[in-house]
């Protein structure tokens, strides 16, 4: 198998291959490797390969995915073994002892590790421009951001070199890389894919793992392959009726879909980001489907300052836990990871718990809005990828924030009122996505829609609780009506004519 039949295919179809004996496994993942060594020089989206290993790699041949290859993201997802660094020069020594429930279901499945994707620190922002491994880039635009913070995965898979990659999203991070990359990025509910056994919950239920793809039914074969609870889970959410994957084999029944297109912040939506989502209720209405403009009612703002709490706190948690458990040092962080650790330490725990308690005003106001809607529609994000470094904080910001550091002036910070401006800020170009986390509902992005200049744009829905299979059912009516494959297909000659 050459790279150029390799390119052809999702997850899916060369497993397929490999089951009827038309491929070895060696021969996919020898196209992968090659792949790789092609283009992420330029994309600089695999931050810690594993390809020797790989060719080496006897996959499970019992796996619905045997032979696959797969990349995690360097984020959770540990690796018995290998470094997970978590895009921070602080975690350079961490090095597990055992693989993680998703690593180990991922191996089961028969998919070969061929290394991990590059992670902005921590996972902290909606670009992946750490430090540690430099700028990851869009293989729809050098220039431009893939996205964070499964950007590394996102670039990955939107390039070709793996059909598709792990990810997380406590913030977005399955979503908006998939948005920026032109993939399908699906969000589970909490507790579909357990976080153990090291954890009970990423980010207090905040986050989900899975992955981003090229196709519908490799999420959803995905999907099966790694829900279910591990020994000790905080709780148990009931498997579906049947496979997902089989699911997205029937059309949804007639859907009541509430559409919005205002930044529940407020702030300023890209053009091309409405026109995504209008042209797909245009599509949906044509497809059956019942649309009106309808929104949840909820304080866009205290969902913010809710988010940023949740910020504070997983931070200097995170930064203690490297300076207790691997000697990091606080230059072994970035400013601005610094900056949010402080404001962690300073935040007031009656305030902590006021503000995750708030969550629950938010999961109402959802629940209501799914009384009389079966889902909501919106834009994935609020603006465009940005332009590499284009996010990096100015130069007279920086002073400041040293400043603020060096006087551990947090407590005057969090009385300032400075923090709203900080949340406005940092949400502002990825203001849709933050609501499916804090009520742990699922939701995903679409790649439904492309710019007149060839960019990718992505379209959101949401839904209630447990409620996956309606989604990705109508993920699969959408490709079926708006074919994205192609798109792939005039990357690689657009990336043909470059070179």
């Amino acid at each position: 198998m050459n790279v150029s039949e390799y390119l052809q295919y999702d997850a899916v179809g060369l497993a397929d291959l490999i089951r009827r004996k038309a491929v070895s496994s060696r021969d996919v993942i020898s196209a992968a490797v090659e792949r790789a060594r092609a283009v992420n020089p330029a994309l600089n989206a695999i931050c810690h390969p594993q390809f020797t290993e790989a060719l080496k790699q006897a996959p499970n041949d019992k796996g619905p995915l045997s032979g696959v290859p797969f990349l995690l993201k360097d984020l959770a997802q540990e690796q018995a073994g290998e470094p997970c660094t978590y895009g921070s020069r602080a975690l350079r020594s961490q090095v597990p002892e055992r693989d993680s429930a998703y690593v180990r279901r991922a191996r089961n499945g028969g998919l070969v590790i061929m290394g991990r994707t590059a992670t902005p620190e921590l996972g902290l922002k909606a670009i992946t421009e750490s430090q540690l491994w430099g700028p990851s880039r869009n293989p729809w635009d050098s220039t431009r951001t893939p996205g964070g913070s499964s950007g590394g995965s996102g670039a990955a898979v939107a390039a070709g070199i793996v059909p598709m990659a792990g990810a997380n999203d406590g913030g977005g991070s399955i979503r908006i890389p998939a948005a920026y990359n032109g993939l399908f990025g699906l969000k589970p509910s909490r507790g579909r894919v357990s976080a153990g056994p090291s954890m009970g919950e990423h980010w207090t239920g905040a986050s989900a793992d899975h992955v981003v793809s090229r196709s519908v039914r490799d999420s959803a074969l995905m999907l099966d392959q790694l829900a279910g609870p591990e020994p000790g889970d905080p709780f148990t959410i009931p498997a579906p009726q049947k496979p997902f994957y089989e699911m997205i084999s029937e059309a949804p029944r007639r859907l009541r879909i509430g559409v919005f297109t205002s930044s529940p912040y407020e702030g300023e939506v890209a053009q091309e980001c409405i026109d995504a989502v209008e042209e797909t209720a245009r599509t949906l209405e044509n497809l059956g489907h019942h649309i009106e403009y309808a929104r949840p009612d909820f304080d866009g703002m205290a969902l913010a300052r809710c988010y940023l709490g949740l910020y504070f706190g997983e931070v200097s948690t995170a930064m203690d836990r490297a300076t207790r458990d691997f000697g990091a040092r606080d230059k072994d962080f970035e400013l601005d990871t610094r900056l949010i650790g402080m404001l962690g330490r300073t935040l007031p725990t009656p305030d902590y718990v006021r503000l995750r308690q708030q969550w629950n005003d938010f999961a109402r106001a959802l629940g209501l809005f799914f009384e009389s809607y079966d889902l909501y529609l919106c834009p994935t994000t609020g603006q465009m990828p940005a332009r590499i470094g284009e996010l990096e904080t100015p130069a007279h910001l920086q002073v400041v924030s040293r400043l603020m550091l060096l006087l551990k002036a947090g407590r005057l910070v969090h009385r300032s009122g400075l923090v709203d401006q900080l949340a406005m800020e940092s949400l502002a170009r990825t203001p849709f996505t933050q609501l499916a986390n804090l009520t742990g509902t699922p939701a995903m992005s679409v790649p439904l829609h492309w710019t007149t200049g060839g960019l990718p744009v992505g379209v959101h829905f949401g839904a209630a609780h447990g409620n996956e299979g309606i989604l990705l059912q109508l993920a699969a009516q959408l490709e079926a009506a708006l074919p994205w494959w192609s798109q792939y297909e005039r990357l690689e000659q657009l990336e043909a004519a470059v070179a």
